[in-house]
């Protein structure tokens, strides 16, 4: 059994249905694929928050692909609002709002060279970009109740950076996709297949035969399993691995929830603790980022433990006292040098729509629209080309930075589990790694160093290792011939 179509979409989270939504209001016949349930899937288990500078980091500040990052980011925030409102006919968008605007606080648990630091990168950006926030007292913040030792230093309101009901978001998204003309599949591609010297299509799980002059990768990090089918080119590409994050929606005891999104800045390689609204007693808890070689569909015990006893002890201190509603479990899409893979592969007709770690959601209107542009042959009105999927890996910063990076999240990591230390003792710890971390660059490459996370990971699993030394030799090989 063989069906036509112009594009199809692999992918059916809000990337892969946004492109799929554009695409078929301009007319194009497309397809999107995916199982309904999303199994192990960054959005359907996303807290959905849609902000530009809560995430910004003294990192993101320092490169020029960093800086990039944040200027699509303010620029997909600005277009949220009439995207929201495109989706239905019946409303304006807002019922899919789940907080009014963010407190970022700064509490005691963090590092000060990590969260000190990007609490003031975040108060820099806003500046530079002339948006508008709030110094508020972090003793006032409506809703917080931490315990003692974890009380907020310092919080300021990011009036403009609300959060989205994602399970919502992607039913709304979907229906519109219908509406426009647009074909749901509900299954997964196994294998990209070729007509000559380009992409003819994809085959599905149950043998059906999709033809289609493009095909797009946009399903997150379970993309390379389709990518793989494509040898050739998934040499020379970036690897995706899965920042796999644990998050609990919680009913609250007292049947209330903030107003606002609560969290702290980025820390200890994930993207910082944030309680989100979800209803008038329910809220969603989310802390956690662990690199892992596949994507994971159930969650860790310490994981749980750790995501919830963050909650309790850093936000509201009777969550411990409240009911369990459910434990989520998503992938986020992270490839070998941490940076997005937008674009044509070097197989005409196969695009790439992944890696955007955790910016995917903020930033799918933008990359909808700008993917559809150059899928149409159109101009891209942003820098496509920077994160094209065929590259050398991207590194913003030198070596001695990313491994004193390394260390100081891997020690942020210790003093967010509560550890108890003799004083003296994390400096020696400190040393200790950083030498072990330096050998472990200078043994992948002598050029080439992977992102903090990366380099953490790859000590504990041999196959991260393994794919971050075979992508450096092929991209050598690659820039050789």
């Amino acid at each position: 059994m063989s069906q036509a179509h112009d594009v199809v979409v692999v992918g059916n989270g809000s990337l892969g249905l946004s492109l799929g939504l554009v695409l078929a209001r301009r007319g194009v016949r497309v397809a999107v694929l995916g199982r309904p349930h999303r199994p192990g899937a960054a959005s359907s288990a996303a807290g959905a928050m849609i902000g530009t500078f809560g995430e910004v980091t003294t990192t993101l500040l320092k490169s020029s692909h960093g800086r990039t990052k944040l200027d699509w980011a303010y620029q997909a925030s600005k277009l949220w609002p009439e995207w929201l409102a495109s989706l239905s006919p019946d409303s304006d968008g807002t019922d899919l709002l789940t907080a009014d605007g963010t407190i970022v606080m700064l509490n005691t648990v963090g590092l000060p060279e990590i969260d000190t630091e990007n609490y003031r990168a975040i108060r820099r950006a806003l500046s530079e970009y002339g948006e508008r926030f709030e110094d508020v007292d972090a003793e006032d913040v409506d809703w917080l109740d931490p315990e003692p030792t974890a009380r907020p230093l310092q919080a300021m309101f990011l009036p403009h950076e609300h959060a989205v009901n994602a399970h919502s978001l992607l039913v709304r998204l979907e229906q519109a996709f219908l509406a426009a003309g647009g074909v749901v599949i509900p299954e997964q591609a196994v294998r990209v297949d070729r007509v000559g010297d380009r992409t003819g299509g994809v085959t599905l799980e149950s043998g059906t035969v999709l033809s289609a002059g493009h095909v797009v990768l946009a399903a997150g990090s379970a993309t390379q399993a389709v990518l793989d089918t494509v040898p050739d080119q998934a040499a020379v590409i970036p690897r995706l691995v899965s920042g796999y994050g644990v998050s609990a929606l919680v009913d609250t005891i007292d049947q209330t929830a903030p107003r606002s999104v609560i969290r702290t800045p980025n820390r200890a390689f994930a993207c910082g603790l944030h309680v989100v609204p979800r209803g008038s007693s329910q809220v969603y808890v989310g802390a956690t980022n662990v690199i892992s070689p596949q994507p994971r569909r159930t969650a860790l015990v310490s994981d749980v433990l750790f995501l919830l006893d963050c909650g309790v002890r850093q936000v509201r201190r009777n969550l411990g006292r409240s009911d369990l509603h459910r434990i989520q479990v998503g992938n986020r899409p992270v490839a070998l040098d941490g940076m997005p893979l937008l674009g044509e592969t070097g197989l005409p007709g196969l695009w790439m729509m992944t890696g955007t770690y955790r910016d995917g959601l903020t930033l799918t209107p933008l990359l909808a629209r700008e993917m559809a542009a150059v899928i149409l042959g159109e101009e891209s009105t942003i820098d496509l080309e920077l994160f094209r999927p065929v590259r050398p890996p991207i590194q913003p910063l030198s070596r001695a930075e990313i491994v004193n990076d390394t260390v100081t999240h891997m020690m942020a990591t210790g003093y967010e589990t509560n550890w108890r230390l003799p004083v003296d003792l994390p400096l020696t710890i400190e040393h200790y790694l950083r030498l072990a971390y330096t050998r472990i660059a200078d043994e992948f490459d002598p050029v080439f160093t992977p992102p903090p996370e990366l380099l953490a990971s790859s000590r504990i699993h041999l196959s991260i290792a393994q794919s971050l030394r075979d992508y450096y030799a092929a991209s050598k090989t690659a820039v050789a011939v």
